[in-house]
């Protein structure tokens, strides 16, 4: 992400889950809507400009990409657990 007006874009709370961590799910603040540039396999420019989940999972990635999992971005900790008790309701062969 490049800063550029000196103003980041709000964040907001959300579940996340993760295959590298089956099993647990955590509320973690990300950016509401992001900007990410780059190319596709073809060489050609991407420039997208994204908000809600979208913009959630890019962020999600691209944490991977520098070694960061989930539970590191978090700040409550009350907000981290099984998703089995989080949300018994829940599908468990459902994807993390």
């Amino acid at each position: 992400m490049a800063l550029v007006t000196g103003e980041l874009p709000p964040e907001e709370e959300d579940w996340e889950g993760c295959l590298s961590v089956p099993g647990l799910r955590g509320k973690v603040p990300r950016f509401t809507h992001i900007r990410y540039t780059g190319f596709d396999p073809y060489g050609d420019t991407i420039d997208r400009t994204v908000q809600g989940f979208h913009a959630r999972v890019v962020q999600h990635e691209c944490d991977h990409l520098v070694g960061k999992l989930y539970p590191m971005r978090m700040r409550d900790f009350s907000q981290f657990g099984f998703t089995s008790v989080l949300f018994p309701d829940l599908d468990p062969d459902a994807d993390d």
